[in-house]
């Protein structure tokens, strides 16, 4: 397992890695809110101390709270406790069967948070060691290095998750994705494939195959992939304007031309479909130029 070093990451927001918990632990149409739910809203006002108060107070009658502990980990870190988060992060493995990656992603959480991101990496690092069938180590430590920018990282671990069995059209986009940012066309087209191929209705992953068609002058390709699009979404002009260019390119003029007028009718860039527009009538150039829009 890639552990790396010399990270180069970005700072993440409180309420972007707390979301996900607090969706997974809360439910809708609820009257009153949960000790959790008023402890993110603090944490959003940047009140993390009152946050903590609050949730250590559930702990103390309902230990077993394992998302409230959960979040107490997170708001002690981004409050800088980080050995205080630590303590939590023991607590919550011995409240958790034995095997179980989560306390090892806590850690890794609470450790980004902390911007000790070499760590937090060796931290999802050893959630995939702790429980070597399960997915959700390497899946989760591959979607925080994609997160960074870390590409060759992230690629190594969402292979591994994939491996173990993690799937599903998010999993495939994010490797897509990755692969194109490491030069790898085919290989993020496979993946992008794939994941449309698990749900055709991933948008994600059809604007991926765009992406990769256009950069690999896959003229038919890059048409099939955004009529998917268009067919997903009628109203996107950009979607019409990447269309309009494959038709284009593909020797289909009269098409084209029909794909830039509802294009502006969809409200797509302005200058884009005028430029689209010159370049359709332009005597032919040995050099083609970049695409516009989609």
């Amino acid at each position: 397992m890639y552990h790396g070093s010399g990270m180069t990451a970005r700072w993440l927001s409180l309420p972007g890695v707390v979301v996900a918990l607090l969706a997974a632990t809360t439910g809708a149409g609820c009257v009153q809110p949960t000790p959790v739910e008023r402890a993110m809203a603090l944490g959003r006002q940047h009140r993390e101390e009152e946050g903590v108060v609050l949730l250590r107070r559930e702990l103390a009658a309902r230990p077993d709270d394992l998302a409230a502990r959960r979040l107490l980990i997170r708001l002690l870190a981004v409050s800088g406790n980080l050995a205080a988060a630590r303590e939590e992060v023991e607590a919550l493995a011995h409240r958790l069967p034995e095997g179980d990656p989560s306390p090892s992603i806590e850690l890794g959480h609470a450790l980004e948070l902390a911007h000790q991101f070499d760590e937090a990496l060796v931290a999802y690092g050893r959630a995939g060691e702790i429980a070597p069938a399960s997915p959700v180590g390497p899946l989760e430590a591959g979607r925080r290095t994609a997160r960074w920018g870390e590409w060759a990282a992230s690629r190594g671990f969402l292979e591994e998750a994939i491996r173990r069995g993690a799937a599903g059209a998010d999993v495939w986009h994010t490797l897509g994705l990755v692969r194109l940012n490491l030069h790898d066309l085919d290989g993020a087209r496979e993946a992008y494939r794939t994941g449309a191929t698990a749900d055709p209705r991933s948008f994600d992953c059809w604007v991926g195959l765009a992406t990769v068609a256009l950069a690999s002058r896959d003229w038919t390709g890059g048409l099939a992939a955004y009529d998917a699009l268009l067919r997903l979404r009628p109203t996107w002009g950009d979607g019409e304007l990447g269309r309009a260019w494959a038709l284009a390119k593909l020797g289909r003029p009269v098409e084209a031309a029909r794909a830039l007028d509802h294009a502006e009718e969809l409200g797509a860039q302005p200058a884009a479909v005028a430029k689209q527009r010159a370049l359709l009538t332009a005597p032919p150039s040995p050099r083609s130029p970049e695409p516009e829009g989609g």
